[in-house]
């Protein structure tokens, strides 16, 4: 069984999607459009802008969900997934590129989300780390003892979890897991506490935005971040993403979900490579497939 997987913030870079821009009509004219629906040139930013302007979270977030959903699109017949899934925003790129969303109702909600993280972050300074070299259950039990939010916020693969909480809550948790043995404890270059109680105001905002869009029966199952499992009915689909915001991205479970539902082989489709490197961290046996076109 083929998956297809889309990765979330992180991995951008500068000239993504400027190719298929310049060799596709198709691209263009949707890359086009999204400069119309958000209201400023994201091509500028993605073709020619600086890192510091493409690392701002409402940039980041509709820029790879659009490079990713276009080079779905340029497949066309050669994007034949049994299931999909997405770390985080690559779940609202999975969304569109099944059909569940519109590419415009799909971009809305991505970027609403982008502004509303933005600035849940301003309002509560916080931070994120990546952890590495311990156990899942090690690193829940020591964010718990903590006082100040901290949450385990993306498990990644085994050995790999982030965590996610106020800033002298991640400086504490840092230090208490590097005395648990943990190889790296090490704070992210992130604006904020994704994936914890911290991005509550955001949740809330996202929540009425995903209720004013329109949701189909989508071309496969996807496995969602809330749940690690396959979902088809949209009105689940819609529960669990209102869900998202203030949960962990449960993608190690979603691997471990996938190979035991008989996923063989998987592609990434958006920028890096970042997604297939935790599929082969965590089963060396899984076919790896070129996006290319």
């Amino acid at each position: 069984m083929k998956a297809y997987i889309f990765p979330g913030q992180g991995s951008q870079v500068i000239g993504m999607g400027k190719e298929l821009y310049n060799n596709s009509d198709v691209a263009k004219e949707m890359f086009e459009q999204a400069n119309d629906i958000l209201g400023f040139s994201i091509t500028n930013i993605m073709f020619l802008g600086d890192t510091e302007s493409l690392k701002q979270t409402k940039v980041t977030q509709p820029a790879i969900f659009l490079y990713s959903v276009i080079l779905a699109r340029l497949l066309k017949n050669k994007f034949k997934p049994a299931v999909v899934a997405g770390h985080s925003l690559g779940e609202f790129s999975a969304l569109v590129a099944t059909e569940y969303l519109s590419f415009k109702d799909g971009l809305i909600l991505v970027s609403k989300r982008a502004m509303a993280m933005q600035k849940a972050c301003e309002k509560n300074p916080s931070t994120m780390a990546a952890v590495l070299g311990l156990e899942d259950k090690v690193v829940e039990n020591i964010c718990s003892e903590i006082e100040d939010i901290v949450v385990p916020a993306n498990y990644n693969c085994p050995g790999q979890l982030v965590i996610s909480g106020s800033n002298k809550g991640i400086d504490l948790a840092c230090e208490k897991l590097k005395e648990a043995g943990a190889k790296r404890a090490l704070k992210l270059p992130v604006g904020g506490a994704f994936h914890s109680p911290l991005m509550q105001p955001a949740k809330n905002e996202l929540e009425k935005a995903i209720d004013n869009s329109n949701f189909s029966k989508g071309r496969c199952p996807i496995y969602q971040n809330t749940t690690a499992t396959a979902v088809s009915d949209p009105n689940e689909i819609k529960k669990n993403l209102k869900k998202q915001l203030t949960s962990s991205v449960l993608w190690t479970q979603t691997m471990q979900q996938m190979i035991k539902d008989g996923v063989c082989s998987i592609t990434e489709i958006g920028p890096g490579k970042v997604l297939q490197g935790l599929f082969k961290k965590y089963n060396k046996n899984i076919i790896i497939n070129s996006s290319s076109l």
